[in-house]
């Protein structure tokens, strides 16, 4: 890996390259300098300049050799926004239903601040989770009674129970675990993965986000998949439920693909010249898009055309993958994308914010969620993709021991909690079958391996190859990466 420069702060000069690594940075315009050196301005040189034009664009990240070997090659992250309670779902806590409706003992709480939502409450009690759980497969792994499907891929699972969070509202924890920071302006994970490694499929995005349809829930804005500070072409593209996945990306009425090409060609010729005297590398920027929205117009269709998919796997996937936009469409176009070299897949299922009537809402959130995400692991994993493919399945944050508002025998609610919460990983080198970390009897802190936001971003980026405190981008006179100055790999979950 390397370090470039941010071009806005660069004036009338190339983005500068750190050469404390061995990497050189990809560019189109160094592969078109090399190309014409090398051959010419002949016919031949000019072939072969198309190729490498377009070898450049299929693997455009600064990285040409990884910092180790990897273990997965792409990552699909099945973000559950809003927060799903752990409690409920994956760490089980018998002392809490038998002190259900007492009040939350003083020396657990250790002062920690709470939400306007229930800091004000008079009376703080207990609620035990009216689910059962017990354990699962040849592991063993403890789950909830309404994750029947994610209990049949209990022994593929990394179920981490001991994650903690700096943020305890949605918008700052959203962006900290997408960007790294709980504020606005840095570059996604999806980003810098693509930053780093490029793609493997230049007529393809290599940072794809999903968002399910008819969902309501807290507001998922496009910064959540932006570059930030890094170039744009780096950002994420939504693809959209219907048939236009991606916004804009047809020809307008009367204009056809080889009217289009001309166009672009023409553009390209403008571009090259203006590019050889401001030498603004944003320009190179805006070329490589143009491609790769005229390249997406013939690959967008095929790729997200379900129709070729054989009965047996909407059976799998359950009958709403055949809806466009649905979460089981989406995990299921997930699957299709990782087969055609998409580096990172986002998809994102808002609706897990019971502040109320948590026992009827977290069963239908699991209704939409549940067969899907363990079909997805299913499906990649008999195709031979999931020992390459790192599946993430969380929430931003986790969820209170204690009932927000009152609670009643019918009804009740539990509110943020940043100190401890549950995801599961599978696939990509994680271990199998494998419980990591645990919270104390009340489910409030944890008290045996944390791992913190920046330390779950450092073992993702470990997984795909990259040492996280090595990709960085110069930005404003000082170094970021996704990690900040954090940032551990826990190999314990390393398979």
């Amino acid at each position: 890996m390397t370090t470039q420069d941010d071009p806005r702060t660069t004036s009338k000069k190339r983005p500068s390259v750190n050469t404390m690594f061995s990497a050189q940075p990809h560019s189109t315009s160094v592969c078109r300098r090399q190309v014409l050196q090398n051959f010419g301005l002949g016919l031949g040189g000019l072939a072969a300049f198309d190729l490498m034009r377009q070898q450049c664009l299929a693997n455009e990240g600064i990285s040409t050799s990884l910092h180790h070997r990897p273990t997965a090659k792409r990552v699909i992250f099945l973000f559950q926004s809003g927060a799903p309670s752990q409690l409920d779902l994956f760490d089980h806590k018998p002392l809490l239903n038998e002190k259900h409706g007492t009040q939350l003992p003083e020396e657990i709480r250790g002062g920690q601040r709470l939400t306007g939502m229930s800091g004000n409450q008079s009376s703080i009690p207990l609620a035990g989770s009216p689910f059962k759980f017990s354990p699962q497969g040849e592991s063993g792994v403890v789950m909830s009674e309404i994750l029947p499907e994610t209990a049949r891929i209990a022994d593929d699972l990394c179920l981490v129970r001991s994650m903690t969070t700096e943020a305890i509202n949605h918008g700052p924890g959203v962006t900290h675990l997408q960007t790294g920071s709980p504020f606005p302006g840095r570059p996604s994970m999806g980003a810098w993965v693509h930053y780093g490694l490029g793609t493997e499929n230049a007529d393809l995005p290599a940072f794809v986000v999903l968002v399910t349809k008819n969902k309501g829930g807290q507001p998922l804005v496009s910064r959540l998949w932006g570059s930030g500070f890094l170039p744009s072409r780096f950002q994420g593209v939504r693809f959209r439920s219907g048939k236009d996945p991606v916004l804009y990306l047809n020809n307008p009425e009367g204009i056809t693909s080889a009217t289009r090409r001309k166009m672009l060609d023409t553009l390209g010729r403008l571009n090259t010249q203006s590019l050889e005297t401001s030498h603004d590398p944003l320009i190179e920027t805006q070329l490589a898009q143009y491609e790769l929205a005229y390249r997406m117009q013939q690959s967008i269709p095929r790729v997200s055309d379900i129709s070729d998919e054989p009965d047996h796997t909407f059976k799998e996937y359950g009958e709403d993958a055949r809806n466009p936009g649905t979460f089981a469409a989406n995990c299921l176009l997930a699957r299709r994308l990782a087969e055609q070299g998409v580096r990172f897949i986002q998809l994102y299922h808002p609706g897990w914010d019971q502040h109320g009537n948590l026992a009827g809402g977290i069963k239908n959130q699991c209704k939409e969620t549940d067969r899907a995400s363990a079909a997805l692991v299913r499906d990649l994993k008999q195709r031979g993709m999931l020992e390459d493919t790192l599946v993430v399945w969380g929430g931003e944050f986790g969820r209170t021991n204690y009932c927000q508002g009152k609670l009643t025998a019918q009804n009740f609610g539990r509110d943020h909690h940043p100190r401890c919460f549950s995801i599961w990983m599978a696939g990509g080198g994680i271990k199998a079958g494998f419980s990591y970390g645990e919270t104390d009897p009340y489910g409030y802190n944890v008290i045996e391996n944390p791992v913190p936001v920046h330390d779950l971003q450092a073992t993702l980026l470990h997984c795909l190859g990259i040492d996280h405190e090595r990709l960085t981008f110069r930005h404003q006179g000082r170094r970021y990466r996704l990690t900040d100055v954090h940032g551990v790999v826990h190999s314990d979950m390393l398979a």
